[in-house]
């Protein structure tokens, strides 16, 4: 049984990565503070022979493992390859002494893309894959990384994607919906209902939604799908106004898409419903300042990371490379750093399913997470609440998983 370290990076561990971060994986941290890994013997040594590499590497380590960026995908798939090769080197250089090789590859964000990348990286001797970024470029990296017995570490939000052998380490629709609806009902929230794009995303929400409020012990008023097209919110107005019909049997109104919260709280007050005890519940969409900034929505509830390891990480990115990165940027620099520290701690076993689904977790920089074995992920999220002017957090995010969850 693996063990948490709960520390976070000490100073001998890396040259930056301490100025304030709870940097990196459990395991990566083990492996700075003292590994709790004994049972697997040794390190790895440098196999004989290994093939050629092609195209860009960042590292030197004996241990390969591929980064799938679309590179060629143009325009803000560009952009956010260039972001993640950019953070994968910031992590390298606070990890003093990592043992890894980053092979870098193209994959133009594509399911062929995709699979040719994974089949390059693995004959060039890659025993993980961080990345793809987008879902169709996962798939196509995954099949070919199943057949070869190669995990993979995706940053796609499309849970179709994944499966054994396939995490996801991005923010999972799931993650947001168990959190905001566990953190309501211990508030007294029994009734709820949900307003919700007719679309795939509504879709996820609707099922993680309705599994969520009967583990609570709640019952669901109401549901309301709409459609939106363009700037026509003609259907949001009609569903809201059903749902304002019946506000005195509600305690709470989850909508997860934040670009149209505002004129939903404000369609809802109209209606006659009084937000001050009927709450509105959001999703992590709701962390931009069109959101936090919207006077209808002042004491709304909605789920998300702590936001102080991010920070700390784009002053650093942007300090070195000039620009802010965007929010997900942090995916890169925790993949690079799981990567880095299990070879550090696991020994041989490093990427094993048994030490990637570890239910104890990992630390990065939005928190502690976990990888389930279905390929999906559990995280660590806190509650925040709008105050018209930004957001204060209600209910901070746990610093690591309960025993036995």
């Amino acid at each position: 049984m693996l063990r948490i370290v709960k520390d976070t990076f000490r100073a001998a561990c890396g040259r930056r990565a301490v100025q304030g971060l709870a940097l990196g994986a459990s395991m990566a941290l083990a492996g700075c503070s003292g590994s709790s890994l004994g049972e697997y013997p040794g390190y790895p040594s440098t196999p004989a022979g290994q093939p050629a590499v092609s195209g860009q590497t960042i590292g030197t380590g004996s241990v390969r493992v591929a980064m799938l960026l679309p590179m060629s995908g143009g325009g803000s798939a560009t952009s956010i390859a260039t972001v993640f090769r950019n953070t994968a080197e910031l992590a390298l250089s606070d990890f003093q002494g990592a043992d890894i090789q980053i092979l870098v590859k193209d994959t133009g964000g594509t399911a062929q893309g995709g699979q040719a990348a994974a089949q390059a990286a693995i004959a060039e001797g890659a025993e993980l894959i961080i990345g793809p970024v987008f879902a169709p470029a996962v798939g196509g990296a995954g099949s070919a990384a199943r057949s070869a017995g190669v995990p993979v570490v995706a940053f796609s939000s499309d849970e179709s994607v994944a499966s054994r052998g396939v995490y996801l380490l991005s923010f999972l629709p799931r993650s947001d919906v168990a959190r905001i609806v566990s953190y309501a009902a211990r508030q007294g929230k029994r009734s709820f209902a949900a307003l919700l794009p007719d679309d795939t995303y509504g879709a996820v929400v609707e099922a993680a939604f309705r599994q969520e409020v009967g583990r609570a012990g709640g019952r669901i008023v109401s549901i309301e799908r709409y459609a939106l097209q363009g700037n026509d919110t003609s259907d949001i107005a009609a569903k809201a106004g059903r749902i304002a019909a019946n506000a005195a049997q509600i305690d709470a109104i989850f909508v997860p898409a934040g670009n149209v919260a505002p004129f939903v709280a404000q369609t809802l007050t109209t209606g006659g419903v009084n937000l001050a005890t009927t709450r509105l519940l959001g999703s992590g969409q709701w962390e931009t300042p069109q959101v936090l900034n919207a006077a209808p929505l002042t004491g709304a509830w909605y789920p998300g990371p702590d936001s102080a390891g991010f920070q700390a990480f784009a002053d650093r990115y942007r300090s070195t490379y000039g620009s802010q990165p965007p929010r997900n940027a942090s995916l890169a620099y925790d993949a690079t750093i799981l990567a880095a520290g299990l070879v550090r701690s696991a020994g041989q076993a490093r990427f094993s399913e048994r030490v990637l689904t570890n239910r104890d977790g990992f630390l990065g920089i939005d928190g502690v997470f976990r990888f389930e074995r279905d390929g999906g992920n559990q995280r660590g999220l806190a509650i925040y609440e709008v105050t018209g002017s930004g957001s204060r957090v209600v209910s901070p995010a746990p610093r690591a998983f309960g025993s036995g969850s």
